[in-house]
């Protein structure tokens, strides 16, 4: 049997197919490499983009780190400020305590220049007394003396007669009628009215009450010696040609020395062309539980030397 060949076509169907096949892939891989190289371009210009974005974010730290760190030293300089103003704050609280504490000790030398200014006002200065003869001597004291001038010991031992005290001043000066001035200080020389410091206070009936009101609330730092007060009596207030009785309160002394202390406030009390000494001093002891026999040893024999008279007074 005769085999019958069939005629070989290139250009069949499947060979189509496959042609279309190709075709089809090479249109698929041109649109797959031009989106490729679409999103590469997008890719870079983002990138670019961000990197702008960081480099600004950058300028920007950098300033705000700029801005703290001015801030903080502002900070630490409002620190140092406020622990200064703290420390001055602490300083004027201590100044301004002892202020008050001064304020306070002076309160009863205000109320004293007060009343006395008032005082002044109202009235003109007239003898305490009318007699026109002076004694010369009452219970062996002298009473010619136109200036007074006490001391008195403020420690605790005379606060305690502290009464007693105010009504003996008062008794004294009412045994010198004609008295000019007077003058009140504690034994360490501190005058109940520093207003009146250096000069005396002028001699009025009305002026007394005023003053020993005061003298009735007077409390002072005293070591309980008279020997400071003495010294400013003879330096501030006794003058030559004038006559001047100091008289001297308490009820102890203190001091280690006699014969130095006696001796030195007697060089200090001159005397005078006319033989007389600046000053009489007078001494009054008061009795209290703490009296000891040291104040009456001292004021004897200084009294003595000085033209004085020493008494002791019962409680």
């Amino acid at each position: 049997m005769k085999i019958k060949r069939k005629d070989f076509n290139i250009f069949n169907i499947s060979f189509l197919d496959i042609i279309s096949c190709g075709f089809g892939a090479v249109v698929l891989l041109v649109l797959i490499s031009k989106t490729t190289d679409d999103q590469g371009q997008s890719s870079v210009n983002e990138v670019e983009s961000l990197l702008g974005q960081v480099l600004s974010l950058e300028t920007s730290i950098d300033g705000l780190a700029r801005q703290i760190d001015q801030q903080q030293k502002k900070n630490d300089d409002m620190l140092a400020e406020k622990g200064s103003l703290g420390r001055s704050a602490e300083t004027l609280a201590k100044n301004l305590s002892v202020k008050e504490q001064e304020e306070n000790k002076l309160a009863g030398d205000l109320e004293g220049l007060s009343l006395v200014d008032r005082t002044l006002q109202r009235v003109s200065i007239t003898p305490s007394s009318t007699n026109t003869t002076r004694d010369e001597e009452i219970g062996g004291i002298p009473v010619d003396s136109d200036y007074v001038v006490f001391i008195v010991d403020t420690s605790g031992s005379m606060q305690t007669i502290w009464g007693k005290v105010s009504r003996e001043i008062l008794n004294v000066l009412s045994i010198h009628p004609k008295v000019t001035g007077f003058q009140i200080l504690n034994d360490q020389g501190k005058p109940l009215i520093s207003g009146y410091r250096g000069r005396f206070i002028p001699d009025t009936p009305q002026r007394r009450q005023s003053v020993m009101r005061v003298f009735g609330n007077w409390q002072d730092m005293s070591n309980s010696s008279p020997v400071e007060g003495i010294k400013a009596a003879l330096k501030l207030y006794a003058k030559p040609g004038q006559s001047t009785s100091i008289y001297v309160f308490g009820d102890d002394y203190t001091g280690s020395n006699y014969d130095s202390v006696i001796a030195e406030i007697t060089k200090l009390n001159r005397l005078q062309k006319d033989g007389k000494r600046l000053a009489k001093i007078h001494g009054i002891g008061i009795l209290s539980s703490y009296t000891t026999g040291r104040f009456a040893i001292l004021m004897r024999e200084l009294t003595k030397r000085n033209g004085g008279t020493f008494l002791a007074l019962p409680l």
